[in-house]
């Protein structure tokens, strides 16, 4: 079983990623055949800097190899160091209809905000249907925000396929974890760097603290008892803490005498030990950028061998070999 994901590096990385993402990306290394790729290409929807965009590579990359990434277990690469990914994007815009693109809740939600469009922008599901269907992947562990790209990738691979009269593709499946399918940021809405909403996994101390102290909450006070089951930092301290510890930290919730600012306290504990036996090797990993960049060329020679013998198939079916 081949499993097949990606992300952004278009900004400081944030839990949201981490529980929405990376956990389960790390995990999968031990579920199947990983293809793990740094989505550059996809970052440049939004990041326009070229120095920010090379900074946001190395560091989710370092990210990644921090938290668990093996690179012998895994396929792990920069989306751009495999160009197959853009021919394959193009060959597919010619088998996807206008109203497949338009129906597609991302790209409706961001021009609802008010967010710059542009081509990039409204023919991202195309590009993340290359990234799938180039190397047959089985199963992409998507958000639940994400599951309608994968249904739009099954959508173009079917049409092409009917297209060519045999099948050149596999029909991928989403697979998300309902549990953590979709994180809460500070304001209560996912959480996004888009929307400013972040906790930073690997800031600096007083920053996280900052963020987490910002989580919006009712106005109820001290002398009140609060409700945990519409409480963001509750929702947020699911993530991190075992059944018993909820139980206590709702029985807190249930006894007047403390504020949301001690229940925010409380998270910001839980986050730093989380993330805190990771940084030593984050650290060594920012102190050797040779070595991280020999491993991103080892597993996009890896990924290339197979985007190229794939590409040759498709090239055949469209009629581009002589």
């Amino acid at each position: 079983m081949r499993i097949l994901s990606g992300i952004q590096p278009s900004g400081t990385i944030h839990i949201g990623n981490y529980f929405g993402m990376i956990k389960k990306m790390i995990e999968s290394q031990d579920d199947g055949e990983l293809f793990a790729f740094i989505a550059s290409y996809h970052a440049m929807t939004s990041v326009k800097d070229k120095d920010f965009l090379q900074k946001n590579i190395m560091e989710a990359t370092v990210n990644f190899l921090a938290l668990g990434m093996d690179p012998e277990k895994s396929t792990f690469w920069v989306q751009h160091d495999v160009k197959e990914v853009l021919e394959l994007y193009w060959i597919l815009s010619n088998h996807t209809s206008m109203g497949l693109l338009e129906r597609a809740h991302s790209y409706k939600d961001k021009v609802a905000r008010g967010f710059p469009t542009n081509h990039g922008l409204f023919s991202y599901p195309v590009l993340m249907a290359a990234d799938i269907l180039l190397f047959d992947s089985n199963i992409v562990p998507v958000g639940k925000d994400q599951i309608q790209h994968v249904e739009i990738t099954r959508d173009i691979a079917n049409t092409f396929n009917n297209h060519c009269g045999k099948e050149i593709f596999i029909m991928p499946e989403a697979k998300v974890d309902e549990i953590v399918a979709t994180v809460p940021g500070t304001d209560g809405a996912k959480m996004s760097k888009s929307y400013g909403n972040t906790i930073d996994m690997f800031g600096t101390a007083k920053g996280v603290k900052k963020q987490v102290m910002s989580v919006v909450t009712d106005s109820k006070g001290l002398d009140e008892a609060k409700d945990y089951t519409t409480c963001n930092i509750y929702k947020l301290c699911e993530l991190f803490m075992s059944e018993d510890e909820l139980q206590v930290l709702q029985k807190r919730y249930a006894t007047p005498g403390e504020g949301y600012g001690h229940f925010k306290l409380t998270l910001l504990d839980k986050i730093n030990e989380h993330f805190a036996p990771y940084a030593d090797k984050r650290n060594y990993y920012f102190n050797h950028p040779e070595e991280v960049r020999e491993i991103l060329a080892h597993g996009a020679s890896k990924a290339r061998k197979i985007a190229q013998a794939k590409m040759e198939i498709i090239r055949e079916a469209v009629g581009l070999k002589y």
